[in-house]
């Protein structure tokens, strides 16, 4: 992660007694500037500044610059994590195994509708940013307040699929989440490509064709591997 330039004071000399307030003014402020610039991009001056707090706010509430970042991922993911989750289990009560498209579903249309209904998108927006430019040491922060759910959908697009190899799954997986982020990020590509034929800015437009792309990717038959890879990829943990 990008080191901030600036020196906070001492966590002491903020009041012991600070406002909640203050710590998710922080939050909202960070999220905003980052998506806009990239955490590496974005100061703490900056950040403090459009909050309307010192610098000290951060160390009393966070402790750092890497401490406002993780803060912010496991707000952000919590409530969406919970959400792919809950609609998961739906998809799982409703059919044994699981259908691919309720997965594909359950996955991609809480970030879609957060892009257009959460503070004008700036945490999905955020988020497609952090996988797309950000270092290493920031992924990895994203990557563990991410991980679990990337575990319970895996295992369900396995179940969904039983014909698919296990390294076949986690590809495919790693496609849709690399689609999913380029559709959240950089929507305004097909729009401009388009001419304005790709309305980005609707969301149930967006999902129905993300959603008939995807699908198709996981019911597509296995691709074609050696057995030795076949075997290895159903031997791995």
């Amino acid at each position: 992660m990008t080191r901030d330039d600036s020196t906070a004071p001492a966590a002491s000399d903020v009041a012991a007694d600070a406002p909640t307030d203050t710590r998710e003014a922080l939050l909202d402020a960070a999220q905003g500037l980052f998506a806009e610039r990239g955490i590496g991009g974005a100061s703490l001056r900056a950040i403090t500044g459009a909050a309307g707090a010192n610098l000290a706010a951060v160390s009393y509430h966070f402790g750092s610059k890497e401490g406002l970042v993780r803060a912010l991922f496991a707000r952000g993911l919590r409530d969406l994590n919970d959400e792919r989750l809950q609609r998961l289990q739906a998809c799982e009560a409703a059919h044994r195994p699981p259908e691919v498209e309720c997965l594909v579903r359950a996955f991609a249309d809480p970030m879609v509708r957060r892009l257009h209904n959460e503070k004008g998108g700036d945490f999905p927006r955020l988020v497609s940013r952090v996988l797309w430019e950000s270092d290493e040491e920031t992924r990895r922060l994203l990557f563990d307040e991410f991980r679990p759910v990337v575990e319970r959908f895996s295992d369900a697009f396995a179940r969904a699929r039983p014909g698919v190899p296990k390294r076949e799954v986690f590809w495919r997986f790693h496609f849709l989440v690399g689609s999913l982020a380029y559709a959240v990020g950089q929507g305004q590509t097909a729009a401009h490509f388009s001419a304005g034929l790709c309305d980005t800015t609707d969301a149930s437009t967006l999902i129905e064709y993300l959603t008939t792309f995807l699908t198709t990717g996981w019911s597509a038959p296995p691709t074609a591997a050696t057995e030795a890879e076949t075997d290895d990829a159903e031997k791995s943990p």
